[in-house]
């Protein structure tokens, strides 16, 4: 239709023979709403077939709005809860321990505790012990641990502290330490961790008698490995004080690190020494310096740097520990001291200063693991990741490529202690032997081998009576005086020189020494073994010696004044016995030892005093010069005829 005149008209014819419609071009079409003609199809169909509407319900709404409200609030709360229960893990006072839960129990020092003497910056000599030698142990709860003393007045318990004992308690690693608590008392400041009964690493590679072979040695380095693995990878992240000393080495041969996190505690002693008296902004004198990396000792003290580069730098150190059984450094023709040896590395030129390790000497591939892990660069050294899969390529090598699973290396690592103790135990018990055979022979000298042997076995010495026996009593004339004049020193090195000769000359006769009392020198023969008549004889050819070694003894501190001894003999019956439990001694009773004492307190100087008893059994011999005294008066005794014992005939006759 024609807007303007109001008439329809032909706008288009349709062609039967080619089934399609032909707009006439002379006749515009003028297209209502869009402008445009419509589509041949409309857009859902001539019947609506091609378009599905999809409608919800009021109730279905509701719900879907319903759900995504409480899941968005579940997710929330679990954040929140999360939140709190990490919150409560910080806060917690689990890692309190109280002072009276921790019973010490013994001290103990390292098997090698290698105090070495170093070389000050002033020429002046120190002995430097090396960190963490021995070890405090106690129980706690039950549980053997270590107790490490804090070297602080007090303890800043802030949330960064308590951030670093979360994250302590968050290592299960085996090859790390177990860490149990920390005592905040005053003065009774400590932290607990897991206690190693074989001491550190360096205990067991300075220990000559404990033979370590390259296996073993590989297990133990594996073990350091696997341990600063875990420890890179977990929140604490670096050790930062790696040495020899503080790998531990527990009762099963496995090697477990420790001195790791906690670095609000070591700061804090650290502020502590540098306010000490022993601090005055000097350099730090300690031989852990030599396991630090080169980056860090520039650093040092001012502060303390921490990196996992560093730790892979300190791990090489040990390496070098385990090729040379050595303390790094220590070999080398040029070390002086340690601080010395620390300015060098840290002054490095072109060429680093390092230790040096022969690839001849040791395991070629350990060595150039050592070499890469020191370079002076930190970038330039692997990580632990690296070293762990390098180190897996050595044992695999080792082993012809087969892998060895953890109870082998258990099993060899306590055969090699095996072997190792019985070596050991074969050495302490020769040791034993001999210092078995010298107390022997001390407790021989002190009591009779007979008698000393039933005590030894645990037998009671019952008394005996003895039929006839000799006894010897002799004294110095003058001791009072010559005590008086001289000095307790030269008293006593008179009387050691002089019973010296006496007891030189009494081992070649059948005599049993009892007793010294002051100059006072007492012998017997006869007891405790009987030897028929025969002791009367031994007794008066070891008083003639006596008498004849007298004449020519030379005081030492009097060389002018001659000594002069007085000597007497009786024979008779005696009871004989160990007396007293604690110092027991071999005692002598009877009415012959009171009439030998007078013999000689009744004799002169440089005679042998005899009674009429002992002549008697003396002139069967012949072979002695008996001259008579005659009858003297003897206190308790009344009167007595008495003898001088003159000579002997057969002076070569034993």
């Amino acid at each position: 239709m024609d807007l303007e005149t109001g008439q329809f008209k032909v706008v288009a014819q349709f062609e039967g023979w080619k089934n399609q419609f032909e707009l006439i071009p002379e006749v515009p079409i003028h297209w209502p709403v869009r402008g445009s003609r419509p589509p041949n199809r409309p857009a859902c169909g001539f019947r609506g077939e091609l378009c599905v509407t999809f409608s919800l319900s009021s109730s279905a709404v509701v719900a879907i709005s319903l759900s995504s409200v409480i899941v968005v609030l579940a997710i929330v709360g679990i954040f929140i809860f999360r939140r709190i229960k990490a919150e409560a893990d910080i806060q917690s006072n689990w890692w309190r321990v109280r002072s009276e839960d921790i019973h010490v129990t013994m001290r103990t020092s390292s098997v090698m505790s290698s105090n070495r003497r170093f070389q000050n910056d002033d020429g002046s000599t120190s002995i430097m012990t090396q960190p963490h030698v021995s070890q405090t142990v106690g129980v706690y709860k039950g549980t053997v641990v270590h107790v490490r003393k804090l070297m602080v007045k007090t303890i800043p318990i802030d949330r960064a502290l308590l951030l670093e004992i979360k994250q302590m308690r968050e290592i299960t690693c085996p090859n790390l330490t177990h860490f149990f608590g920390i005592c905040p008392e005053t003065d009774k400041m400590c932290v607990l961790t897991e206690y190693c009964a074989r001491g550190n690493l360096q205990d067991i590679l300075q220990n000559d008698a404990m033979k370590l072979d390259w296996d073993f040695k590989l297990s133990l380095i594996q073990d350091i490995v696997e341990g600063m693995t875990y420890l890179h990878a977990s929140s604490i992240g670096v050790h930062g004080q790696l040495t020899g000393s503080r790998c531990m080495i527990d009762g099963r041969f496995v090697l477990k690190i420790t001195g790791f996190g906690l670095n609000c505690l070591n700061e804090a002693e650290i502020r502590n020494a540098r306010l000490g008296s022993g601090w005055r902004g000097k350099y730090i004198f300690s031989p852990e310096l030599l396991w630090m990396a080169p980056e860090h000792l520039r650093l040092y003290p001012a502060s303390r740097q921490r990196s996992q580069a560093g730790d892979v730098y300190s791990f090489a150190v040990i390496l070098y520990e385990m090729c040379t059984r050595a303390e790094p450094f220590t070999e080398e023709s040029w070390y002086t001291s340690v601080s010395d040896t620390v300015e060098m590395i840290k002054n490095c030129g072109i060429k680093p200063c390092r230790p040096i390790l022969n690839e001849h000497e040791h395991i070629p591939e350990v060595v150039q693991l050592a070499y890469q892990c020191w370079e002076e660069l930190p970038s330039d050294r692997p990580t632990f990741q690296n070293v762990r899969k390098f180190l897996k390529k050595i044992r695999m090598t080792r082993n012809n490529g087969e892998s060895t699973n953890v109870l082998d290396v258990l099993l060899q690592r306590m055969e090699q202690y095996a072997n190792n103790l019985e070596g050991m135990v074969e050495e302490k018990t020769q040791a034993f032997l001999e210092e078995k055979k010298r107390s022997e022979e001390l407790l021989y000298k002190v009591l009779p081998r007979s008698v000393a042997d039933q005590l030894r076995m645990g037998h009671s010495v019952n008394p005996e009576a003895f039929e006839c026996v000799t006894i010897y009593f002799s004294d110095i004339v003058g001791f009072t005086t010559i005590s008086a004049d001289s000095t307790p020193f030269q008293v006593v090195d008179l009387l050691n020189d002089l019973y010296t000769c006496f007891d030189a000359i009494i081992d070649n006769y059948d005599v049993y020494k009892v007793e010294t009392i002051g100059d006072a020198y007492m012998v017997v023969s006869g007891l405790p073994e009987r030897n028929g008549n025969e002791h009367v004889r031994q007794i008066a050819r070891m008083s003639l010696d006596i008498v004849h070694s007298v004449r020519q003894f030379v005081i030492r501190h009097k060389p002018e004044e001659p000594l002069r001894a007085r000597i007497g003999l009786h024979s008779g019956p005696v009871c004989a016995g160990v007396v007293g439990r604690k110092m027991p001694r071999y005692c002598l009773f009877g009415d012959t030892v009171n009439t030998a004492s007078r013999m000689e307190s009744n004799g002169e100087a440089l005679k042998i005093h005899i009674s009429e008893a002992t002549m008697g059994l003396l002139l069967p011999f012949a072979t002695f010069t008996i001259k008579e005294r005659g009858i003297i008066d003897v206190k308790g005794k009344e009167r007595m005829r008495t003898y001088w014992l003159v000579d002997q005939l057969d002076t070569q006759g034993k």
